[in-house]
This record gives C-alpha cells, sequence and structure tokens, in this order.
C-alpha cells in the first residue's frame, strides 16, 4: 500500500486533521532526546498545536540513543505519523507534522552534537526512561561507575548517555560563543529539571569545572510534570491505522484523548506557545509532579505488577477487575494524606478521573509494558510514600502490597508457571537473588529488600515494613495475586 508522506497527505480522508501551517517553512529549534511514542503523543502534538497558533522555528529534531528503528520507520514518510486517540465514542486520527528529522546518535554522534551546537537549537527535551539518567534513583546522583558514564568520560566526542549527549552540546555552544539551551526533562523523576541540572553539571565538572560552572551560570533545566496514557504500538495499532488513513503509516502512535502538562516557565532562549494550546506554565511544577507520581504512577505500577500475576495482560483489564479495582480505592486512601493538593485540584476527584482514564476499553495499556524497570520506579512511585505513612503511624496495607507484588514479578515466574520476561536494568541481580531464595517468602522479601539501590538503608530497619511486604508475598506465592488483593479489600 502506498506510504503515508508529504506527497500522499493530498489522498487522505478530509475528516482526517493535518498540518494546518506551511511545513516547507518549518525551521529546527527542538532536539528530543529517545524519540519514543510518548514524546511523539505529547511533545509532539502539543508542539503542533502551538505552531498552529503563532507559528515559529520550533520543528523537532528527534534523537534515538540505541537503534535506528524508528528513523528507519519515518525517514520515508518525511517525519509524518498519525496520532491515533481512542476513546470509547470512537478513534480520532491526526496527522503530526512538527517532527523534521531523525538522527541516531551511535551511527553519527557528530551530527547529534552539532545540532545541538547550532544556533538555531533553543529547546534540547528528553523522554529517555528514569534508567537513562545513569544515576541512583534512591540518592539523585550520578553514578560516575555507570558504563556509559565511564565511556563518556573518556570518549567526549562519541558519548552514548544522554547526560553526557547533553553535555557535549553544551561545550560546543560554550567553545563556540554561544549562549546554552534549555534543557527540558519530560520523566518521570521527582523534580525531574533539578535532578537533571545537577546530572549534568557533576558529569561535566568531572572533566572541566569551568563548563560546569558556565553552565549553572547560564542554563535552565525546568522541571515538568506530563500525562497521557501513551500504550507501545502494536501491529494490530498499524493494521487499524492503514484501514482509517487508506495509507501505509510504519510508526503511528495511540493515546488516550487526555492529555497534561505542567512547566516551570523558566527558558533561556524562548520556548513554543505551548501555554496557549493547554499546557500549564507555572512557578512551581512540584505539586503537580507529586500528586501524579503518587497517585498515577504509584497506583500504575502497583496495578501492573498484581494485574499481570492476575492474568490481565492490559491496564483495562485489571482495573476493570472489581478485585483490583477495590484495591485502587484502597491505594488511593493512603496515598491522598500523603499529597498536598495542588492549586485547584480536588485529590479524591482526580483518583476517580484515573480510574475512568484507567479503565477505558479503547487503550490497550499492556501490564508488562508498565512493569519495566521498577528498580528505578519504585523509589519514585511507592517507597517515598511508604516512609511518609511510616513516619506518621499511618497505615500501609495497600502500599506494601505493591511492593510485595514487584517482588513476586521479578521472582520471573507467573502464577501458571510460565517465565516473565522481567525488563530491568538489575535482572540480573534481581534473578540471582530470586533463585538463591525459591519460593520462601522470607527469604526472597530479605534478599530483595536487601537491594540498598531501591530501598535504601533505611526501609529494611522498619520492621512494620518488612513483615508487611513479608506477609504479603507470603500469600500471593501460595494464593495469587486476586486472593490476595481480595483478602485486602475484604
Amino acid at each position: 500500500m502506498t506510504r503515508l508522506s508529504t506527497a500522499t497527505l493530498s489522498a487522505l480522508p478530509a475528516a482526517i486533521r493535518r498540518p494546518a501551517y506551511d511545513r516547507a517553512a518549518l525551521k529546527p529549534g527542538i532536539v528530543h532526546l529517545g524519540l519514543g511514542a510518548f514524546a511523539r503523543g505529547h511533545l509532539a502534538e502539543y508542539t503542533e498545536d502551538a505552531l498552529e497558533r503563532e507559528f515559529g522555528a520550533w520543528g523537532i529534531t528527534g534523537a534515538s540513543l540505541q537503534r535506528p528503528d524508528q528513523r528507519d520507520r519515518l525517514k520515508p514518510q518525511d517525519g509524518l505519523y498519525t496520532l491515533l486517540k481512542r476513546s470509547p465514542a470512537g478513534p480520532e486520527l491526526r496527522i503530526i507534522g512538527s517532527l523534521l528529522d531523525v538522527l541516531v546518535a551511535p551511527e553519527n554522534p557528530a551530527a547529534l552534537i552539532a545540532r545541538l551546537a547550532s544556533a538555531g537549537t533553543k529547546i534540547v527535551s528528553l523522554t529517555v526512561t528514569e534508567k537513562g539518567y545513569c544515576h541512583d534513583p534512591a540518592t539523585g546522583m550520578l553514578k560516575t561507575d555507570h558504563p556509559d558514564i565511564v565511556h563518556d568520560l573518556t570518549n567526549p566526542l562519541a558519548p552514548r548517555s544522554a547526560v553526557g549527549i547533553i553535555v557535549a552540546g553544551l561545550k560546543a555552544r560554550r567553545d563556540a560563543g554561544l549562549g546554552p539551551f534549555t534543557v527540558l526533562c519530560c520523566d518521570n523523576l521527582p523534580h525531574n529539571g533539578n535532578v537533571l541540572g545537577g546530572l549534568v553539571r557533576d558529569f561535566a565538572a568531572l572533566s572541566d569545572d569551568g563548563l560546569s560552572q558556565w553552565i549553572a551560570a547560564n542554563g535552565a533545566f525546568p522541571c515538568t510534570m506530563v500525562d497521557r496514557i501513551v500504550p507501545a504500538t502494536t501491529e494490530v495499532d498499524i493494521a487499524e491505522v492503514e484501514v482509517l488513513l487508506g495509507l501505509h503509516d510504519a510508526a503511528p502512535v495511540i493515546g488516550e484523548p487526555f492529555r497534561q502538562w505542567a512547566i516551570e516557565d523558566s527558558f533561556v532562549a524562548g520556548r513554543p506557545a505551548w501555554d496557549g494550546v493547554g499546557a500549564q506554565m507555572v512557578s512551581e511544577v512540584a505539586p503537580f509532579e507529586f500528586m501524579k507520581l503518587r497517585m498515577l504512577n504509584g497506583a500504575h505500577s502497583s496495578l501492573a505488577y498484581l494485574g499481570y500475576l492476575a492474568g490481565h495482560e492490559t491496564v483495562s483489564q485489571a482495573s476493570n477487575d472489581p478485585v483490583l479495582a477495590r484495591f485502587l480505592q484502597g491505594l488511593w486512601s493512603e496515598i491522598i494524606p500523603t499529597v498536598p493538593a495542588p492549586q485547584g485540584v480536588a485529590l479524591d476527584d482526580y483518583a476517580s478521573a484515573l480510574l475512568t482514564r484507567f479503565q477505558n476499553p479503547a487503550i490497550r495499556h499492556r501490564t508488562w509494558q508498565i512493569a519495566m524497570d521498577g528498580s528505578q520506579k519504585l523509589p519514585q512511585r511507592l517507597l517515598g510514600t511508604i516512609r511518609d505513612r511510616l513516619k506518621a503511624g499511618a497505615p500501609i496495607a495497600h502500599l506494601t502490597l505493591g511492593v510485595a507484588a514487584w517482588m513476586r514479578y521479578v521472582q520471573g515466574t507467573d502464577e501458571a508457571g510460565a517465565a516473565i520476561d522481567v525488563k530491568d536494568p538489575l535482572a540480573a541481580e534481581l534473578a540471582r537473588r530470586a533463585a538463591g531464595a525459591g519460593r520462601d517468602a522470607r527469604a526472597l522479601s530479605t534478599a530483595l529488600l536487601g537491594i540498598e539501590s531501591i530501598f535504601g538503608s533505611d526501609l529494611p530497619r522498619e520492621q512494620r515494613f518488612a513483615q508487611a511486604v513479608e506477609r504479603h508475598l507470603a500469600m500471593l506465592l501460595d494464593k495469587g495475586a486476586k486472593a490476595t488483593a481480595a483478602a485486602l479489600t475484604a
């Protein structure tokens, strides 16, 4: 079938929305590191809207940090792709045109650094997931012994890590007499801009303290909170989009209608008119970020582990299970007292809206996908809440079931005895500890709680926490996820 491209846009059905600006006149101004589905379904659509409202040099250059797959899918389409928004009311399709080019860092790191160093580049944004920052999630500090950081320190012109790439670009700009670009983190890290700014300055200082000071004096790392459910695209999705378009799109993105973006309004070289198209430009993102990390992300992770173990492939299936829906309500009842409500937000209403979003049957967000990288996610999504509840002497039964479900999941076999493909930077260490413990709940919980980069040195000594995790884990191993959640919510 004919491929989606600039030349074939005119063949689209009239009802399908397409770029409403002169795309041939669009110049690049943003470089985005980690061009996955989320960035193309969130930042790129906000930018598309901003270009239609107030045209400017804000085209996006995507950069894949590992593989050429995304470039190979998008280049033949001139960077165009479909955003398919799914709701119970039916599908809504839109062609996104704000993406102009895709670079592949390992193939030509010099080209990526040159694009960062270009005077036209005003913003460098990132969605590289929590593990992409080469940091200790428990402390927020740069892991100087991380293989990618070690490599980048000795190969500064061919960096592998996002941090190394950013520093290489900033150094090239300083050396050329240009000011810095704004670095805009769009990943689910607490205080994400502050954390990334610290990592960048610390990395720079390891080889050039003057560069680190220049970045501190002139750079900008605004904090952000991003929110939209964007599942991984499947072959079924691609086939559906092809039928609806009448053209082949090798790189569609699937998303829910809801979206939210709160951004600290701190930019050193300008920005698109995102505030005119729904983004919230605020003086402090922390309340929004904190609410989302604890209430959405914490619930998502807990539901993913329990739902996967209970045999649910998707979040919609899991959250429509009455037992797991009751678990979510109990979980939010423990989380909400730890969350200061952002201005204008009622947290009970926010929780109700989250459940509605989770239960959207048109969105097939796989529990396995959310379950990835739990060693990096737990500290931000669940463990901080648990610490606050322990300090307050408050119940932690639902929160600790989420932790226990992660432990049962990373054991590596499901309740039918089939292997689980555990995707995690610590997968080998998790497997080693789980194998040594077998199906002994105490041995398994003790072994996994001993990973200090996840649990710190404090939580394993908290008997109320450790004992609750062990009790849940024992029942998960004996009775299964659904029975364990049912007993908790009875």
